[in-house]
């Protein structure tokens, strides 16, 4: 069974595979990294880690029982009880409720451990996978965004401890 884990220094592989592997993928849905993230992978990879030691950002991946990435989800821009939830999945799991069971299981994280109380994510309005995953873990839409300079909407979700 996948397990979601903090990112540490000794998933930069598997990363790194999970992002080469699923590069035109998450093209349709977000920018592109462009080559310069992957020719620098491990300079900005060590530069998530430091960000992620300052307590503002927390990074996790989803990793399977064989060491594979799944997913990475992020929490960013932690500040006064709310962060920015960021996700993005492998293409061969897409659809099958990894996404969702996986941010489901994020939010319970942030409340009990990160001590947050809101989550915010923001999608275009062509990425209905995201909205979809979104809304079926408790968030609503609230209001206009522009992830990577497209029209989309955020959305929010209220954390409990449930």
């Amino acid at each position: 069974m996948p397990e979601l884990q903090r990112l540490r220094a000794d998933h930069a592989p598997a990363v790194l595979a999970f992002e080469l592997a699923n590069r035109s993928y998450f093209a349709a849905f977000v920018s592109d990294r462009g080559d310069e993230f992957y020719l620098h992978f491990t300079e900005q990879y060590n530069a998530l880690l430091a960000e992620q030691e300052t307590g503002t950002y927390v990074f996790h991946v989803l990793v399977d029982e064989d060491g594979t990435v799944l997913g990475r989800f992020n929490l960013v821009d932690l500040h006064d009880g709310t962060a920015e939830l960021g996700y993005r999945v492998e293409q061969h799991v897409a659809g099958r409720g990894v996404a969702t069971a996986t941010v489901r299981e994020l939010c319970q994280l942030a409340a009990v451990q990160y001590g947050l109380r809101t989550l915010r994510a923001a999608t275009t309005y062509e990425n209905v996978a995201s909205q979809k995953v979104l809304t079926k873990a408790g968030f609503v839409p609230a209001g206009p965004a522009e992830p990577g300079g497209r029209p989309g909407t955020w959305y929010q979700r209220a954390l409990t401890c449930d």
